[in-house]
């Protein structure tokens, strides 16, 4: 059985070591690319026959950033998954990655079974929201029927297309005219209609749903 390539990208060596050990003593993984930065990835891939099934990307690198490798490798290798690792849980940071073509999003100090756990949905299913909570996870994923007969008004597809956005919940209620009280409003029911506890996990179920579009 072939193992599935990783790629990591992390200008910090001890952590790239430290991670690029700890995914290779995964039996059903391999690192096949180590880079300290996106200039170097794009070095590394050019010269390489093969090239990794999913890429871990760092936000923060200098010379060529997460969301500037992240765009780079979208265009470049529309197969590769690519899943950004960071330190910051920033909102806007994240869905900016998530723009850029990433499937997921990690926080560096995951646990390790939780990792492996991500990439095995993401090698699966190309995609991973550890933000769902307290459901049949492949079950959501793999279902017929993305909306699962959950019906949505235009307001809530509207707040869903900005909320995909970097603006600000006052600069949406702006946009939408209304107070925001009623955005506040909004964002929990659709939390509670996408079974999702934060503004990425509402992002990463409506862009995978198909209810907005970057």
């Amino acid at each position: 059985m072939r193992k599935i390539a990783i790629g990591l990208v992390d200008d910090h060596q001890l952590f790239l070591k430290s991670l690029s050990v700890l995914l290779d003593g995964i039996s059903t993984y391999e690192v096949v690319v180590e880079a300290l930065n996106g200039k170097d990835l794009q070095e590394k891939l050019l010269a390489k026959n093969s090239t990794p099934d999913i890429i871990l990307i760092d936000v923060n690198m200098p010379i060529m950033n997460g969301i500037e490798t992240a765009q780079w490798l979208h265009v470049n290798y529309p197969a590769m998954k690519l899943v950004a690792l960071s330190m910051n849980d920033n909102d806007r940071t994240i869905i900016d990655m998530i723009k850029a073509g990433c499937c997921a999003y990690l926080l560096k100090d995951t646990h390790p079974n939780e990792l492996e756990k991500a990439l095995n949905e993401i090698n699966t299913q190309g995609y991973y929201n550890g933000d769902i909570a307290n459901i049949n996870y492949r079950r959501l994923l793999t279902s017929a029927n993305e909306t699962e007969n959950i019906s949505f008004t235009e307001k809530e597809k509207e707040f869903l297309q900005l909320a995909c956005s970097d603006m600000t919940y006052k600069q949406i209620a702006g946009i939408m005219n209304i107070t925001e009280r009623a955005v506040d409003k909004t964002r929990e029911t659709l939390f509670e209609k996408l079974q999702v506890q934060s503004r990425v996990g509402l992002a990463l179920e409506a862009i995978r749903r198909k209810l907005a579009t970057l």
